[in-house]
């Protein structure tokens, strides 16, 4: 990995989400200024307050759909701007796809004009229901483009295809991160993701949903091992393609919500609840692991935080900003 001590400011879109504002704290610890990029559609300026008085911390209320004006000097970019949640990226699906392709463009525009490098943070959601396990970076996906997930999926694959068609045509220096099921401190309880909704429902002492029988698998990554991984790769040598960022160790969302509902329990102190099922969703996944091969050859990078560990972690945020 290259030096990046000359670095001095970064942009950060979605800087008030789950995932972008624990970026924006770990840019902040290692030094850099940044510049956070937020329209608040689904950012939570709670995320932010703590940085409220930081003089290297500017934030702009920012739509990225439109183009930048006025910026101050910048040496990096990082676009994590973009609904991830399947209940919030539904709810305007025109919207997520303008965000991922016309927000995704004109931060490419900007990263050519200013000649720096951007990270683009994609997602696992582009294997779509895989057919191919684990899923390593050359897999194709197996993505449906009619349906109500299609804005979010087609939206990311299409901003990849964006970011390559930049490299080859104006040479713009890219990064793709494609991040698999990221969770912990900064995501609200009703975010609509797995784990966000598993603990906000135990602490309330409401039954865990399950959409299935539970069999389906997903492998999570604490957001610190995430952060870490796109930092590595905006500032290695590879730029090649996309990278996996995500964990490889694949649980069931049974073992998931049963391991939730007894941390709960041990941590509050309360009445460990039930699990219920309920039907699947349209498009809903079966499987979902990444093959991480390549970040470890390239960036020498992998997650180190187990599962329970950071579920505790979690659980133990949600207590204390309930």
């Amino acid at each position: 990995m290259s030096d990046t001590r000359n670095w001095k400011t970064i942009l950060v879109t979605g800087c008030a989400g789950f995932l972008g504002s624990n970026l924006v704290d770990f840019l902040l610890e290692k030094g850099y200024h940044v510049i956070g990029v937020d329209c608040f559609q689904t950012g939570w300026l709670n995320n932010l307050q703590h940085l409220e008085r930081d003089p290297r911390f500017t934030l702009i209320n920012h739509n990225i759909q439109s183009p930048f004006e006025d910026l101050d000097k910048i040496d990096q970019i990082y676009n994590l701007a973009c609904p991830a949640s399947p209940i919030q990226y539904q709810k305007d699906p025109i919207s997520t796809l303008r965000t991922c392709f016309l927000g995704t463009e004109n931060l490419l525009k900007l990263a050519r004009a200013r000649s720096i490098r951007i990270l683009q943070a994609s997602t696992s959601e582009v294997y779509g229901d895989p057919q191919v396990h684990p899923q390593p970076e050359s897999y194709w996906g197996n993505v449906n483009p009619f349906g109500p997930r299609a804005c979010y999926d087609e939206g990311k694959r299409a901003a990849e295809a964006l970011c390559y068609a930049y490299r080859e045509q104006h040479q713009v220096d890219i990064r793709i991160a494609r991040i698999f099921n990221a969770y912990g401190p900064g995501m609200k309880a009703d975010d609509g993701r797995v784990i966000s909704s598993f603990v906000a429902s135990a602490l309330a002492g409401e039954a865990l949903r399950i959409t299935g029988d539970g069999a389906a698998t997903r492998s999570f990554q604490y957001v610190s091992d995430c952060v870490e991984g796109l930092y590595m790769l905006m500032n290695s040598d590879y730029g090649d393609g996309p990278v996996n960022i995500g964990n490889d160790v694949e649980v069931s969302i049974r073992e998931v919500a049963e391991m939730t509902a007894e941390l709960v329990s041990q941590v509050s102190g309360k009445c460990r609840v039930p699990i219920t099922y309920h039907p699947v969703p349209v498009d809903d996944v079966r499987v979902r692991r990444p093959d991480i091969a390549l970040a470890k050859l390239t960036l020498g990078w992998a997650p180190v935080v187990q599962l329970q560990d950071g579920l505790r972690k979690t659980i133990e945020w949600h207590i204390h900003n309930s």
